[in-house]
């Protein structure tokens, strides 16, 4: 783990959401290109991805796969 996520997941916990679908992969070109869960509440919907290998500057070590990431939240398409 390069970057701890312990902190955002602490934070996410203190939201109250329920987890919708919780740890699946995500795909660019049929690799895995990260993870995400899906929260709700209610209407509210909170998506919490991580890009595999992407280290403290993701868009540096994996431009493709953030690329990908931004696209799809722009689309309304889900990871």
């Amino acid at each position: 783990m390069t970057i701890p996520y312990v902190g955002t997941l602490a934070w996410i916990e203190t939201l109250n959401l329920t987890i919708s679908e919780d740890w699946q992969a995500w795909f660019v070109d049929g690799q895995v290109a990260g993870y995400a869960t899906l929260y709700s509440s209610g209407e509210a919907y909170l998506t919490y991805a991580t890009v595999k290998g992407g280290g403290h500057t993701a868009p540096e070590y994996k431009p493709k796969e953030c690329f990908a990431m931004i696209d799809r939240w722009f689309a309304y398409y889900y990871l």
